[in-house]
């Protein structure tokens, strides 16, 4: 399996099944991911360089726009896709095997996790996966410690509390806190 085959079975969110061609492919990525990240976190870099890194993790070019504070974290990389005017802070774990997409002018707190994959409830069965992406839309806020579980999309103008936990969509322009999180605010111009 390849990473172009892979991309399209979690677009079709297949299971994914303890010790199967997918989940082998997954830690065969893992490799190359943790390899890139090492080299992200563990040196200082120019942000150009940062550029440079971060393109090659995800397999295509970031805006030059785009700002990260090292250490970033992910056990694939192959499937984030990053727009415009972009940062993301210090800490951060990705788990993007379902994909992850984040719009423009995002900023993502410090030690935010954003999770793609659910393991299955049954224990027989808890080695097993099961993906769905995640998209943030254009000029979202993440505050520090949040968590966004798989299948989440924040719309355009949220903003997620710092230590919130995601788990289900978040409207455009409110303000969502709390474990699980909920609407607190709406936003209005």
């Amino acid at each position: 399996m390849n990473t172009t085959q892979f991309k399209e079975e979690m677009k079709n969110k297949t299971h994914i099944i303890a010790r199967s061609e997918m989940h082998l492919h997954m830690h065969e990525m893992a490799q190359q991911a943790r390899r890139l990240t090492v080299e992200i976190n563990n040196a200082y870099h120019t942000p150009e360089e940062i550029c440079h890194l971060f393109s090659q993790l995800i397999g295509k070019k970031v805006d030059e726009s785009f700002g990260l504070f090292p250490p970033f974290y992910t056990d694939y990389g192959q499937n984030i896709t990053i727009g415009k005017n972009v940062f993301i802070n210090s800490g951060c774990c990705f788990q993007d095997q379902g994909g992850i997409e984040i719009c423009d002018n995002v900023l993502i707190g410090q030690q935010v996790v954003i999770a793609t994959l659910n393991h299955d409830l049954m224990p027989k069965d808890r080695a097993n996966m099961s993906p769905a992406p995640i998209k943030i839309y254009d000029d979202v806020w993440i505050g520090a410690h949040a968590t966004i579980l798989s299948g989440v999309t924040i719309g355009e103008g949220a903003v997620v509390a710092a230590g919130a936990v995601v788990t289900k969509d978040v409207p455009s322009n409110t303000v969502v806190a709390g474990v699980p999180a909920k609407i607190i605010k709406i936003i209005k111009e």
